[in-house]
């Protein structure tokens, strides 16, 4: 294993000290817990807030800022944060609008985030909670009963923090969160695995030869395994399941992200990008709007994910809304 680390024991800890020193104008860790929090917080607004295991940067920390979450509590690399972190990050951003938490479907970030929602109820705090489960890959995996929560998060932040932001009430935020978790859909596929520095070794095996197709964020087995095909063939595999899934039509307009794993370089993200183009115009669907790099990745796994959002004109609003975070900004 070679990392850029000092102890296995304070990888996520360090990597959160050096996000608040770069970014300090935009967050702050939590005094207490391990939480990254708005610099500015509280805000008088619905306050959002998303979490889960570490290893997927810059996903959740580096979406904490103007415009979309106010909080994120991050756990251990692929393990889901606790109760008391969404409790106590949720105690210090609450502007006495009401609480979203946004959720990726995995078993352990449910039952935490319930937790907190029930703490936090028990003292007369309105929490709402959406489960994102976006990932058309399997129906159920290792981590979750139900599809995994996978890129169509990012979205989902950014869409949901945009109309937090601009004064939505906690059930128009909840509702919009509920309108783009019910119009994406993604799938991803991996070259490499990843190795979760506790570890020490990958988390699974791959030959030369050999790419996993429909792999989840933590490295769980996905469709099938076969041998790597041009990349044009990849997204064929991959859009195909995710066009039949909702289903997308001609006259759909999208928002097509191309998201990288960890490891693999923004040219190749953007043959796929290319090639995701050609596919869906062959089948007279519109991208309106495009997202390609690193935004939810698996360490540093080789490999990339594909997401559709169908679009309308409000969450295009609000997708072009001004964000200023360590890991998306525009409009400011």
């Amino acid at each position: 294993m070679k990392k850029l680390i000092n102890d296995v024991e304070k990888v996520v800890a360090e990597s959160l000290s050096g996000l608040a020193k770069a970014h300090a104008d935009m967050v702050k860790l939590h005094p207490s817990v391990r939480a990254v929090l708005r610099a500015d917080s509280p805000r008088e607004k619905v306050a959002v807030i998303s979490g889960g295991g570490s290893g997927h940067e810059p996903m959740h920390g580096g979406y904490v800022g103007f415009g979309m979450l106010d909080a994120a509590c991050p756990g251990e690399v692929f393990t889901s944060p606790t109760p008391d972190q969404m409790y106590e990050a949720a105690k210090v951003v609450d502007g006495g609008k009401g609480i979203l938490f946004i959720v990726k479907n995995y078993t352990g970030d449910i039952m935490n985030f319930q937790m907190a929602a029930d703490m936090l109820a028990a003292e007369g705090i309105h929490v709402e909670q959406v489960v994102i489960n976006d990932d058309v890959a399997v129906e159920d995996s290792l981590y979750t009963a139900g599809r995994r929560g996978v890129g169509g998060t990012v979205l989902a932040e950014k869409i949901v923090g945009a109309k937090a932001e601009e004064g939505g009430t906690l059930e128009e935020v909840k509702r919009m969160c509920e309108h783009v978790n019910a119009n994406v859909r993604s799938m991803g596929m991996a070259l490499s695995p990843c190795t979760v520095p506790a570890a020490g070794k990958p988390t699974f095996e791959l030959g030369p030869d050999e790419m996993e197709i429909g792999i989840g964020i933590h490295g769980e087995p996905g469709r099938h395994r076969m041998k790597i095909k041009p990349a044009r063939e990849i997204v064929e595999m991959l859009t195909s399941a995710i066009v039949e899934d909702l289903p997308f039509k001609a006259g759909d307009e999208v928002l097509a992200f191309v998201n990288g794993m960890g490891g693999t370089p923004l040219s190749e993200l953007y043959i796929v990008y290319n090639d995701l183009s050609d596919f869906l115009g062959k089948k007279g669907i519109k991208i309106a709007r495009s997202l390609v790099g690193d935004y939810i990745t698996s360490l540093e796994m080789q490999g990339c994910s594909i997401t559709l959002l169908r679009l309308d004109d409000e969450m295009k609003r609000l997708w072009d809304a001004p964000v200023c975070t360590p890991g998306l900004r525009w409009g400011m």
